[in-house]
């Protein structure tokens, strides 16, 4: 089961050192990490996705809570909070293609960035669920290159 994390620490040389080493020296794998500072310079947020049952997870954010520099550590729920990604994706296309990629990114509320005689550039914001549509999509094309932000996400509350 995939969980998304919050954890808010002071913005502090080394804090994500200790945090990834906490996963990886327990056998826990981090699916997404995304790390930046908040409205207060001296805090950031980290928003962590990973795999584990709910003894697994609990047992991740006790092991948070004691580390230094850790202000807060919050599991979300589903319906609890928002969350977004961004990725870039580069599509191959052709005289023929072009036009029917970028009807696929106008459906989709997605930007072309970038045009190049042989490819698209195209920059989709949103859930994972509509981020992977549109990913299906463009394969036939031929995906060229792809960055993904990982999940980013906030408290609805």
């Amino acid at each position: 089961m995939r969980h998304t994390i919050s954890v808010l620490v002071e913005n502090k040389f080394g804090v994500l050192t200790r945090i990834a080493g906490l996963f990886s020296g327990r056998g826990y794998n981090i699916d997404t990490l995304n790390v930046a500072p908040t409205h207060d310079a001296s805090a950031s947020r980290m928003t962590i996705v990973t795999r584990g049952d709910d003894a697994t997870l609990e047992q991740i954010v006790k092991q948070l809570n004691k580390l230094p520099d850790v202000l807060k550590v919050q599991d979300f729920c589903d319906g609890e909070y928002v969350d977004r990604e961004l990725v870039l994706v580069k599509v191959a296309v052709d005289s023929k293609s072009r036009a029917e990629v970028m009807q696929i990114t106008d459906i989709f509320r997605a930007k072309i960035v970038d045009v190049q005689p042989k490819s698209l550039t195209v920059e989709i914001t949103g859930t994972e669920s509509k981020v992977e549509a549109l990913l299906e999509l463009m394969k036939p094309f031929g995906i060229l290159d792809l960055t993904r932000t990982g999940k980013v996400a906030m408290p609805r509350k």
